[in-house]
């Protein structure tokens, strides 16, 4: 149970009910984290089309390289409700969390997505063109390294939001693979 009150869909009207319609028309019903919000309905909505956008940059990371970011990002914000969520994405992909170490050694372009990943999150103020310049040597376009600083602050925003509010639920395995709203 999350720290703050929130408002179920069934009580929902106006921007609220538009936001929470939105998601559940891809999974059924609002996510506890979408339902998070409620009581601002404009940022319920806002989240959602940034989760969309976020989720469908148009860029060269593969799924697992986004996932990963996502997973390390999450996982050093000792975030479980989100880290869970990419725990079920990542297995999805054929990947457990368990030898998620193992598919990234040896995979330089792997690796420096989680790195960049990491450093983000934990020194921000820290990051240098020396940071970009090594995406570019395993690979990583412009649109790509973009894409990837989007989703690792994402994430970073979302995990706050989460870990500073109560929600430390873990997300069902279905919520994880439809929670982006079409």
């Amino acid at each position: 149970m999350p720290w703050i009150s929130t408002i179920a869909w069934s009580d929902a009207d106006g921007v609220l009910r538009e936001a929470y319609d939105w998601q559940a028309a891809s999974l059924g019903e609002p996510t506890e984290f979408t339902q998070l919000g409620s009581l601002y309905p404009e940022l319920v909505m806002e989240r959602l089309r940034l989760y969309k956008v976020v989720e469908g940059a148009p860029s060269s990371l593969s799924a697992l390289e986004r996932r990963v970011a996502a997973y390390v990002t999450s996982t050093l914000n000792e975030t479980p409700h989100c880290a869970s969520g990419l725990v079920h994405r990542l297995a999805d992909l054929g990947v457990p969390v368990e030898r998620l170490a193992e598919t990234r050694g040896g995979d330089q372009r792997l690796d420096a997505i989680a790195s960049y990943a990491e450093k983000l999150t934990r020194q921000p103020d820290r990051m240098q063109a020396a940071d970009i310049e090594r995406l570019r040597e395993v690979g990583l376009e412009d649109l790509d390294i973009l894409d990837l600083n989007n989703i690792v602050a994402y994430f970073n925003y979302i995990n706050r939001v989460a870990n500073g509010l109560g929600l430390k639920t873990p997300i069902p395995a279905e919520h994880a693979r439809r929670a982006v709203p079409r």
